[in-house]
Protein backbone atom coordinates (compact mmCIF):
# COMPACT_ATOMS: atom_id res chain seq x y z
CA UNK A 1 0.00 0.00 0.00
CA UNK A 2 1.50 3.31 -1.07
CA UNK A 3 1.66 6.33 1.17
CA UNK A 4 -1.05 8.05 -0.88
CA UNK A 5 -3.35 5.00 -0.76
CA UNK A 6 -2.77 4.63 2.99
CA UNK A 7 -3.70 8.31 3.53
CA UNK A 8 -6.92 7.96 1.55
CA UNK A 9 -7.84 4.80 3.49
CA UNK A 10 -7.28 6.50 6.87
CA UNK A 11 -9.34 9.52 5.70
CA UNK A 12 -12.28 7.24 4.76
CA UNK A 13 -12.14 5.42 8.10
CA UNK A 14 -12.06 8.68 10.04
CA UNK A 15 -14.96 10.07 7.97
CA UNK A 16 -17.01 6.93 8.64
CA UNK A 17 -16.32 7.11 12.36
CA UNK A 18 -17.25 10.77 12.40
CA UNK A 19 -20.49 10.07 10.56
CA UNK A 20 -21.41 7.20 12.91
CA UNK A 21 -20.68 9.40 15.91
CA UNK A 22 -22.79 12.22 14.49
CA UNK A 23 -25.71 9.88 13.82
CA UNK A 24 -25.52 8.43 17.31
CA UNK A 25 -25.42 11.83 19.00
CA UNK A 26 -28.12 13.44 16.79
CA UNK A 27 -26.95 17.00 17.47
CA UNK A 28 -29.52 19.78 17.78
CA UNK A 29 -27.78 21.71 15.05
CA UNK A 30 -25.05 21.39 12.47
CA UNK A 31 -23.11 24.44 11.43
CA UNK A 32 -25.49 26.62 13.42
CA UNK A 33 -28.56 25.28 11.58
CA UNK A 34 -31.23 23.14 13.34
CA UNK A 35 -31.63 19.51 12.29
CA UNK A 36 -35.11 18.99 10.75
CA UNK A 37 -37.52 17.06 12.96
CA UNK A 38 -41.23 16.30 12.79
CA UNK A 39 -41.38 15.82 16.56
CA UNK A 40 -42.92 19.24 17.38
CA UNK A 41 -45.60 18.72 14.73
CA UNK A 42 -46.37 15.20 15.96
CA UNK A 43 -46.50 16.31 19.59
CA UNK A 44 -49.03 19.01 18.74
CA UNK A 45 -51.23 16.85 16.47
CA UNK A 46 -51.27 13.48 18.23
CA UNK A 47 -53.54 14.38 21.20
CA UNK A 48 -56.37 15.06 18.72
CA UNK A 49 -56.20 11.54 17.24
CA UNK A 50 -58.09 8.80 19.06
CA UNK A 51 -58.17 5.02 18.87
CA UNK A 52 -61.65 3.58 18.29
CA UNK A 53 -62.84 0.19 19.49
CA UNK A 54 -66.16 -1.05 18.13
CA UNK A 55 -68.18 -4.01 19.40
CA UNK A 56 -71.08 -5.52 17.52
CA UNK A 57 -73.21 -8.65 17.65
CA UNK A 58 -73.47 -10.86 14.56
CA UNK A 59 -75.49 -13.98 13.88
CA UNK A 60 -73.62 -17.27 13.61
CA UNK A 61 -74.86 -19.18 10.61
CA UNK A 62 -73.77 -22.40 9.00
CA UNK A 63 -71.76 -21.53 5.87
CA UNK A 64 -72.45 -24.95 4.29
CA UNK A 65 -75.95 -24.18 3.08
CA UNK A 66 -78.92 -26.53 3.25
CA UNK A 67 -79.47 -29.57 5.49
CA UNK A 68 -79.18 -32.15 2.66
CA UNK A 69 -75.71 -30.92 1.77
CA UNK A 70 -74.53 -31.21 5.39
CA UNK A 71 -75.98 -34.71 5.85
CA UNK A 72 -74.48 -36.02 2.58
CA UNK A 73 -70.96 -35.02 3.58
CA UNK A 74 -71.41 -35.82 7.27
CA UNK A 75 -70.96 -32.20 8.35
CA UNK A 76 -72.38 -31.62 11.84
CA UNK A 77 -74.94 -28.92 12.43
CA UNK A 78 -73.53 -25.58 13.52
CA UNK A 79 -75.34 -24.15 16.52
CA UNK A 80 -77.11 -20.88 15.90
CA UNK A 81 -77.11 -17.84 18.10
CA UNK A 82 -75.06 -14.69 18.16
CA UNK A 83 -71.44 -13.77 18.63
CA UNK A 84 -69.82 -10.52 19.73
CA UNK A 85 -67.00 -9.31 17.52
CA UNK A 86 -64.67 -6.36 17.97
CA UNK A 87 -62.82 -4.18 15.50
CA UNK A 88 -60.50 -1.21 15.71
CA UNK A 89 -60.06 2.05 13.88
CA UNK A 90 -59.12 5.68 14.37
CA UNK A 91 -60.74 9.09 14.64
CA UNK A 92 -59.87 12.78 14.83
CA UNK A 93 -61.24 15.26 17.36
CA UNK A 94 -62.32 18.33 15.38
CA UNK A 95 -64.39 20.10 18.06
CA UNK A 96 -62.96 19.76 21.58
CA UNK A 97 -65.69 21.81 23.24
CA UNK A 98 -68.59 19.74 21.89
CA UNK A 99 -66.68 16.45 21.67
CA UNK A 100 -67.15 15.84 17.95
CA UNK A 101 -64.89 13.30 16.24
CA UNK A 102 -64.55 12.59 12.51
CA UNK A 103 -63.99 9.01 11.41
CA UNK A 104 -64.97 6.60 8.62
CA UNK A 105 -68.47 5.22 8.20
CA UNK A 106 -67.08 1.71 7.81
CA UNK A 107 -65.31 1.97 11.18
CA UNK A 108 -68.51 2.50 13.18
CA UNK A 109 -71.20 0.97 10.93
CA UNK A 110 -73.51 -1.45 12.77
CA UNK A 111 -71.73 -0.80 16.09
CA UNK A 112 -73.45 -1.82 19.29
CA UNK A 113 -70.92 0.03 21.44
CA UNK A 114 -68.11 2.45 20.62
CA UNK A 115 -65.19 3.32 22.88
CA UNK A 116 -62.43 5.78 22.13
CA UNK A 117 -59.00 5.96 23.75
CA UNK A 118 -57.07 9.21 24.10
CA UNK A 119 -53.30 9.44 23.84
CA UNK A 120 -53.01 9.42 27.64
CA UNK A 121 -54.87 6.09 27.79
CA UNK A 122 -58.20 7.45 29.02
CA UNK A 123 -61.20 5.56 27.58
CA UNK A 124 -64.54 7.21 26.83
CA UNK A 125 -67.87 5.95 25.53
CA UNK A 126 -68.95 7.45 22.21
CA UNK A 127 -72.15 7.55 20.20
CA UNK A 128 -72.83 8.04 16.51
CA UNK A 129 -74.19 11.46 15.58
CA UNK A 130 -74.54 10.67 11.89
CA UNK A 131 -72.93 8.67 9.13
CA UNK A 132 -72.75 8.65 5.32
CA UNK A 133 -71.73 5.40 3.57
CA UNK A 134 -71.42 7.09 0.17
CA UNK A 135 -68.51 9.28 1.30
CA UNK A 136 -67.40 6.90 4.09
CA UNK A 137 -67.58 9.71 6.65
CA UNK A 138 -69.12 9.53 10.12
CA UNK A 139 -69.36 11.88 13.08
CA UNK A 140 -69.27 10.47 16.62
CA UNK A 141 -69.46 12.31 19.93
CA UNK A 142 -68.01 11.96 23.42
CA UNK A 143 -68.83 13.77 26.65
CA UNK A 144 -65.55 14.99 28.13
CA UNK A 145 -63.60 18.06 29.14
CA UNK A 146 -60.03 19.01 28.37
CA UNK A 147 -59.98 17.48 24.88
CA UNK A 148 -57.58 18.68 22.21
CA UNK A 149 -58.84 19.18 18.67
CA UNK A 150 -57.03 19.44 15.36
CA UNK A 151 -57.67 22.48 13.15
CA UNK A 152 -59.26 21.64 9.81
CA UNK A 153 -57.15 22.77 6.87
CA UNK A 154 -58.03 23.55 3.27
CA UNK A 155 -57.60 20.35 1.27
CA UNK A 156 -58.05 22.34 -1.95
CA UNK A 157 -54.68 23.93 -1.21
CA UNK A 158 -52.88 20.57 -1.11
CA UNK A 159 -50.38 19.89 -3.89
CA UNK A 160 -48.73 16.77 -5.20
CA UNK A 161 -45.35 16.57 -3.51
CA UNK A 162 -46.43 18.20 -0.23
CA UNK A 163 -45.08 16.43 2.88
CA UNK A 164 -47.77 14.86 5.10
CA UNK A 165 -47.98 12.63 8.15
CA UNK A 166 -50.59 9.98 8.93
CA UNK A 167 -51.58 9.31 12.55
CA UNK A 168 -53.77 6.39 13.56
CA UNK A 169 -54.17 2.98 15.14
CA UNK A 170 -52.75 0.45 12.64
CA UNK A 171 -53.12 -3.20 13.68
CA UNK A 172 -54.24 -1.95 17.10
CA UNK A 173 -50.88 -0.24 17.71
CA UNK A 174 -52.25 3.03 19.05
CA UNK A 175 -51.02 6.46 18.00
CA UNK A 176 -48.62 5.40 15.30
CA UNK A 177 -47.13 8.10 13.08
CA UNK A 178 -45.95 7.60 9.49
CA UNK A 179 -44.76 10.17 6.99
CA UNK A 180 -44.67 10.64 3.25
CA UNK A 181 -45.87 12.95 0.51
CA UNK A 182 -49.06 13.53 -1.42
CA UNK A 183 -48.71 11.25 -4.42
CA UNK A 184 -51.80 12.32 -6.38
CA UNK A 185 -55.02 14.29 -6.04
CA UNK A 186 -58.56 13.71 -7.25
CA UNK A 187 -58.39 9.92 -7.32
CA UNK A 188 -61.68 8.17 -8.19
CA UNK A 189 -62.81 4.63 -8.91
CA UNK A 190 -61.69 3.33 -5.52
CA UNK A 191 -65.18 2.52 -4.20
CA UNK A 192 -67.86 1.97 -6.82
CA UNK A 193 -70.75 4.47 -6.76
CA UNK A 194 -69.33 6.48 -3.87
CA UNK A 195 -68.62 10.21 -3.98
CA UNK A 196 -64.87 10.29 -4.46
CA UNK A 197 -62.09 12.83 -4.71
CA UNK A 198 -59.36 11.01 -2.78
CA UNK A 199 -55.96 12.32 -1.75
CA UNK A 200 -53.40 9.62 -2.52
CA UNK A 201 -50.35 9.35 -0.27
CA UNK A 202 -47.36 7.08 0.22
CA UNK A 203 -47.42 7.65 3.99
CA UNK A 204 -47.90 4.13 5.39
CA UNK A 205 -51.60 3.40 5.97
CA UNK A 206 -52.57 -0.03 7.30
CA UNK A 207 -55.72 -1.70 8.66
CA UNK A 208 -56.74 0.24 11.77
CA UNK A 209 -55.58 3.56 10.31
CA UNK A 210 -59.09 4.03 8.89
CA UNK A 211 -60.61 7.21 10.24
CA UNK A 212 -57.25 8.64 11.29
CA UNK A 213 -55.66 11.92 10.35
CA UNK A 214 -53.72 12.99 7.28
CA UNK A 215 -51.91 16.12 8.46
CA UNK A 216 -50.03 18.82 6.56
CA UNK A 217 -46.88 20.54 7.73
CA UNK A 218 -48.92 23.31 9.38
CA UNK A 219 -50.46 20.74 11.73
CA UNK A 220 -53.83 20.95 9.97
CA UNK A 221 -56.16 18.09 9.11
CA UNK A 222 -56.47 17.79 5.33
CA UNK A 223 -57.84 14.25 5.03
CA UNK A 224 -59.46 11.30 6.81
CA UNK A 225 -57.47 8.15 6.00
CA UNK A 226 -59.90 5.74 4.43
CA UNK A 227 -58.53 3.03 2.14
CA UNK A 228 -55.48 1.21 0.87
CA UNK A 229 -54.67 -0.79 -2.24
CA UNK A 230 -52.94 -4.01 -1.28
CA UNK A 231 -53.23 -7.70 -2.14
CA UNK A 232 -51.76 -8.65 1.23
CA UNK A 233 -53.84 -6.26 3.32
CA UNK A 234 -50.72 -4.32 4.38
CA UNK A 235 -49.21 -1.08 3.18
CA UNK A 236 -47.67 -0.96 -0.29
CA UNK A 237 -47.26 2.80 -0.47
CA UNK A 238 -50.69 3.56 -1.95
CA UNK A 239 -53.18 4.93 0.55
CA UNK A 240 -56.19 7.19 0.19
CA UNK A 241 -57.77 9.87 2.35
CA UNK A 242 -61.12 11.61 2.06
CA UNK A 243 -60.25 15.32 1.71
CA UNK A 244 -61.53 17.69 4.37
CA UNK A 245 -63.52 19.54 1.71
CA UNK A 246 -65.80 16.49 1.56
CA UNK A 247 -65.57 15.52 5.23
CA UNK A 248 -66.42 19.05 6.39
CA UNK A 249 -69.41 19.27 4.04
CA UNK A 250 -70.80 15.96 5.29
CA UNK A 251 -70.17 16.86 8.93
CA UNK A 252 -71.92 20.20 8.40
CA UNK A 253 -75.04 18.50 7.04
CA UNK A 254 -75.06 15.94 9.86
CA UNK A 255 -74.76 18.63 12.54
CA UNK A 256 -77.21 21.03 10.86
CA UNK A 257 -79.91 18.57 9.82
CA UNK A 258 -79.14 15.33 11.65
CA UNK A 259 -78.93 13.60 8.26
CA UNK A 260 -77.48 13.93 4.77
CA UNK A 261 -79.57 16.06 2.43
CA UNK A 262 -77.74 15.40 -0.81
CA UNK A 263 -78.40 17.78 -3.69
CA UNK A 264 -80.20 16.58 -6.84
CA UNK A 265 -80.07 18.17 -10.28
CA UNK A 266 -82.45 15.65 -11.83
CA UNK A 267 -80.53 14.60 -14.94
CA UNK A 268 -79.09 11.47 -16.49
CA UNK A 269 -75.68 12.11 -17.96
CA UNK A 270 -72.73 10.52 -19.68
CA UNK A 271 -69.19 11.64 -20.39
CA UNK A 272 -68.59 13.24 -23.75
CA UNK A 273 -65.35 12.41 -25.55
CA UNK A 274 -63.77 13.23 -28.90
CA UNK A 275 -65.67 10.49 -30.75
CA UNK A 276 -69.03 11.59 -29.34
CA UNK A 277 -68.21 15.23 -29.99
CA UNK A 278 -67.59 14.43 -33.65
CA UNK A 279 -70.89 12.56 -33.93
CA UNK A 280 -72.73 15.46 -32.28
CA UNK A 281 -70.87 18.00 -34.44
CA UNK A 282 -69.63 19.97 -31.47
CA UNK A 283 -66.17 21.21 -30.57
CA UNK A 284 -66.67 20.36 -26.88
CA UNK A 285 -64.66 17.23 -26.08
CA UNK A 286 -65.08 17.13 -22.30
CA UNK A 287 -67.99 17.61 -19.96
CA UNK A 288 -71.27 15.88 -19.06
CA UNK A 289 -73.84 15.30 -21.78
CA UNK A 290 -77.45 15.40 -20.57
CA UNK A 291 -79.34 12.34 -21.88
CA UNK A 292 -82.52 12.69 -19.80
CA UNK A 293 -84.18 15.26 -17.56
CA UNK A 294 -86.66 14.42 -14.79
CA UNK A 295 -89.95 16.34 -14.96
CA UNK A 296 -90.19 19.30 -12.55
CA UNK A 297 -86.56 18.80 -11.51
CA UNK A 298 -83.99 21.47 -10.74
CA UNK A 299 -82.54 20.97 -14.22
CA UNK A 300 -85.89 21.46 -15.97
CA UNK A 301 -86.67 24.53 -13.87
CA UNK A 302 -83.25 25.96 -14.81
CA UNK A 303 -84.02 25.61 -18.52
CA UNK A 304 -81.58 22.79 -19.27
CA UNK A 305 -82.45 20.41 -22.13
CA UNK A 306 -81.46 16.97 -23.36
CA UNK A 307 -78.34 17.36 -25.50
CA UNK A 308 -76.86 20.19 -23.44
CA UNK A 309 -73.27 19.67 -22.33
CA UNK A 310 -72.49 20.88 -18.80
CA UNK A 311 -68.91 22.17 -18.69
CA UNK A 312 -68.79 24.17 -15.45
CA UNK A 313 -70.47 24.29 -12.03
CA UNK A 314 -69.88 27.16 -9.61
CA UNK A 315 -66.97 28.36 -11.76
CA UNK A 316 -65.24 24.97 -11.51
CA UNK A 317 -64.72 23.04 -14.75
CA UNK A 318 -66.52 19.70 -15.24
CA UNK A 319 -64.38 17.15 -17.09
CA UNK A 320 -66.80 14.22 -17.18
CA UNK A 321 -70.01 12.71 -15.83
CA UNK A 322 -68.36 11.41 -12.65
CA UNK A 323 -67.05 14.87 -11.79
CA UNK A 324 -70.50 16.43 -12.22
CA UNK A 325 -72.07 13.69 -10.09
CA UNK A 326 -69.48 14.28 -7.34
CA UNK A 327 -69.90 18.04 -7.45
CA UNK A 328 -73.70 17.99 -7.22
CA UNK A 329 -73.85 15.08 -4.77
CA UNK A 330 -71.58 16.85 -2.28
CA UNK A 331 -73.79 19.92 -2.22
CA UNK A 332 -76.89 20.13 -0.05
CA UNK A 333 -80.48 20.23 -1.24
CA UNK A 334 -81.62 23.84 -1.49
CA UNK A 335 -78.20 25.08 -2.61
CA UNK A 336 -78.19 27.34 -5.65
CA UNK A 337 -75.56 26.46 -8.24
CA UNK A 338 -74.26 28.36 -11.24
CA UNK A 339 -74.08 26.17 -14.35
CA UNK A 340 -72.29 26.82 -17.62
CA UNK A 341 -73.30 24.61 -20.53
CA UNK A 342 -72.99 24.34 -24.30
CA UNK A 343 -76.02 24.15 -26.60
CA UNK A 344 -75.73 24.23 -30.38
CA UNK A 345 -72.07 25.31 -30.10
CA UNK A 346 -73.06 28.30 -27.97
CA UNK A 347 -71.94 28.62 -24.35
CA UNK A 348 -74.74 29.61 -22.00
CA UNK A 349 -75.22 30.11 -18.27
CA UNK A 350 -78.04 29.40 -15.84
CA UNK A 351 -78.60 28.76 -12.15
CA UNK A 352 -80.40 25.85 -10.51
CA UNK A 353 -81.89 25.35 -7.05
CA UNK A 354 -80.98 21.77 -6.16
CA UNK A 355 -83.66 19.32 -5.13
CA UNK A 356 -83.15 16.51 -2.65
CA UNK A 357 -81.83 13.12 -3.64
CA UNK A 358 -83.71 10.19 -2.17
CA UNK A 359 -81.75 7.06 -1.31
CA UNK A 360 -84.16 4.47 0.14
CA UNK A 361 -82.38 1.64 1.95
CA UNK A 362 -83.48 -1.77 3.16
CA UNK A 363 -81.72 -4.44 5.20
CA UNK A 364 -81.25 -7.92 3.81
CA UNK A 365 -83.18 -9.41 6.74
CA UNK A 366 -86.31 -7.70 5.41
CA UNK A 367 -85.80 -9.26 1.95
CA UNK A 368 -84.44 -12.82 2.25
CA UNK A 369 -82.75 -14.86 5.05
CA UNK A 370 -79.67 -15.44 2.89
CA UNK A 371 -79.17 -11.69 2.52
CA UNK A 372 -78.97 -11.05 6.26
CA UNK A 373 -76.13 -8.67 7.10
CA UNK A 374 -76.37 -6.66 3.88
CA UNK A 375 -77.90 -3.23 3.37
CA UNK A 376 -79.32 -2.33 -0.03
CA UNK A 377 -80.06 0.95 -1.78
CA UNK A 378 -81.34 1.94 -5.18
CA UNK A 379 -78.17 2.66 -7.14
CA UNK A 380 -76.94 6.24 -6.95
CA UNK A 381 -75.34 6.19 -10.39
CA UNK A 382 -76.74 8.53 -13.00
CA UNK A 383 -76.73 6.13 -15.93
CA UNK A 384 -77.45 2.59 -14.66
CA UNK A 385 -80.35 0.80 -13.03
CA UNK A 386 -79.82 -1.71 -10.27
CA UNK A 387 -79.59 -2.21 -6.55
CA UNK A 388 -76.44 -1.18 -4.76
CA UNK A 389 -75.04 -3.21 -1.88
CA UNK A 390 -74.41 -0.31 0.47
CA UNK A 391 -72.85 -2.35 3.28
CA UNK A 392 -72.11 -5.95 4.27
CA UNK A 393 -71.40 -7.05 7.84
CA UNK A 394 -68.28 -9.20 8.07
CA UNK A 395 -69.11 -12.86 8.77
CA UNK A 396 -72.83 -12.43 8.02
CA UNK A 397 -74.80 -14.77 5.70
CA UNK A 398 -74.60 -12.19 2.92
CA UNK A 399 -70.82 -11.98 3.31
CA UNK A 400 -70.47 -15.78 3.40
CA UNK A 401 -72.35 -16.01 0.11
CA UNK A 402 -69.94 -13.60 -1.56
CA UNK A 403 -71.67 -10.22 -1.52
CA UNK A 404 -69.46 -7.16 -1.06
CA UNK A 405 -70.16 -3.52 -0.37
CA UNK A 406 -70.19 -1.67 -3.69
CA UNK A 407 -71.67 -4.56 -5.69
CA UNK A 408 -74.59 -3.63 -7.94
CA UNK A 409 -77.30 -6.27 -8.47
CA UNK A 410 -78.70 -5.92 -11.99
CA UNK A 411 -80.80 -9.10 -12.27
CA UNK A 412 -82.29 -11.76 -9.99
CA UNK A 413 -83.28 -15.19 -11.33
CA UNK A 414 -82.75 -13.85 -14.86
CA UNK A 415 -85.14 -10.94 -14.32
CA UNK A 416 -83.82 -7.38 -14.50
CA UNK A 417 -84.20 -5.35 -11.30
CA UNK A 418 -84.39 -1.59 -11.21
CA UNK A 419 -84.94 -0.91 -7.53
CA UNK A 420 -85.41 -2.47 -4.11
CA UNK A 421 -89.10 -3.17 -4.76
CA UNK A 422 -88.16 -5.40 -7.72
CA UNK A 423 -85.69 -7.38 -5.61
CA UNK A 424 -88.17 -7.77 -2.76
CA UNK A 425 -90.94 -9.00 -5.05
CA UNK A 426 -88.74 -11.73 -6.56
CA UNK A 427 -87.23 -12.76 -3.21
CA UNK A 428 -90.62 -13.25 -1.57
CA UNK A 429 -91.53 -16.01 -4.02
CA UNK A 430 -88.19 -17.85 -4.28
CA UNK A 431 -86.15 -19.75 -1.69
CA UNK A 432 -83.09 -19.76 -3.97
CA UNK A 433 -81.91 -16.54 -5.63
CA UNK A 434 -79.37 -16.22 -8.41
CA UNK A 435 -77.99 -12.67 -8.34
CA UNK A 436 -76.30 -11.17 -11.39
CA UNK A 437 -73.81 -8.78 -9.83
CA UNK A 438 -71.75 -6.05 -11.43
CA UNK A 439 -68.44 -5.76 -9.56
CA UNK A 440 -66.13 -3.18 -11.05
CA UNK A 441 -65.74 -4.00 -14.75
CA UNK A 442 -66.92 -7.63 -14.52
CA UNK A 443 -70.15 -9.52 -13.94
CA UNK A 444 -70.51 -12.48 -11.58
CA UNK A 445 -73.40 -14.68 -10.45
CA UNK A 446 -74.00 -15.53 -6.79
CA UNK A 447 -76.35 -18.16 -5.38
CA UNK A 448 -78.30 -17.11 -2.31
CA UNK A 449 -80.21 -19.62 -0.16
Amino acid sequence: MTTTTRAIWYSLVLASLALASAQAALPDNVGGRPVPSLAPLVEAASPAVVNIRVSQTVNRNNPFGDDAFRRFFGIPDTPGGTQEVASAGSGVIVDAERGYILTNHHVVADADTIQISLIDGESLDAEIVGSDPETDIAVIKVEAEGLTHMPIGNSDGARVGDFVIAIGNPFGLGHTVTSGIISALGRTGISRDGYEDFIQTDASINPGNSGGALVNMDGELIGINSAIISRSGGNVGIGFAVPTKIASSIMGQILDFGEIRRGLLGVRIQTIDAEMAKALETSVESGALITNIEPESAAENAGLKVGDIIVEVNRESVADAAELRNTIGLLASGDEVAIKYVRDSNTRSTSALLGRAQSPQLTGTEIHPGLQGATFATTSTSSDNGIEVADVVEGSPAAQRGLRAGDVITAVNRRAVRDIDDLTAIAQNNRILFLLVQRGDRSIMLQIR
